[in-house]
């Protein structure tokens, strides 16, 4: 199999020290009643059962949620992608990175978590006030038909189908490569990112030719 040449060593040759510069004024902040109004929407269109979550990135190693389940998956139609623009977060003003979210086109494996049963609406604004902070991302938070080895449900997808303001999408991987080494904000770099998706990836036997 594969692996992965970069290394924590590399990793840490990265990292430097940047302060948190804050929310852009540029993007609309979303309020409390925005979380709940989009947070009750999402529920209303949600299936019958539990509460799915589908993870292709940092939500595999930093999910920020309990789960009960977790399992492979496969999203149809769509692939990883580095192409959210960021000068905060893994970015900086003078060394803007990139982020991972869903193109479309293909397939992606990535890993599916169920939630324990409880209130969908309140479920899914922890989630929100996690992923997103803006009304232009909203349009990037769907639900996802995925398939498993026990057949196909939805699940709750972010950053999917971004366009637009803050994208940079169908880049060369030698041009996300050279980003993602020198990029890094007030939590963390481009390579830690790269690193810890490509890892836990492995542990689930996934491999993803745009990533490594």
């Amino acid at each position: 199999m594969r692996r992965m040449s970069l290394t924590s060593e590399l990793v840490a040759l990265c990292h430097r020290e940047e302060a948190d510069p804050g929310p852009d004024g540029s993007w609309t902040q979303l309020n409390d009643e925005d979380f709940e109004t989009l947070a009750s929407r999402l529920s209303d269109e949600a299936d019958a059962g539990p509460l799915w979550v589908f993870a292709y990135g940092s939500l595999i190693w930093k999910p920020a949620f309990e789960s009960v389940e977790r399992q492979r998956a496969t999203a149809f139609g769509w692939h990883r992608s580095f192409c959210l623009d960021m000068v905060r977060w893994r970015g900086s003003a003078e060394q803007p990175g990139l982020m991972m979210a869903l193109e479309r086109g293909g397939r992606c494996n990535g890993v599916i978590y169920r939630l324990p049963e409880g209130e969908k609406p309140l479920q899914i604004e922890r989630l929100l006030r996690r992923e997103i902070d803006d009304h232009e991302s909203v349009g990037s938070v769907r639900w996802l038909p995925v398939r498993t080895a026990q057949g196909t449900l939805r699940a709750l997808g972010f950053w999917v189908g971004v366009t637009g303001r803050g994208t940079s999408l169908n880049q060369p991987l030698e041009n996300v490569a050279r980003v993602l080494a020198r990029a890094c904000g007030h939590v963390g770099s481009g390579a830690e990112y790269l690193y810890n998706t490509v890892s836990h990836l492995e542990e689930f036997g996934i491999h993803d030719r745009n990533l490594w």
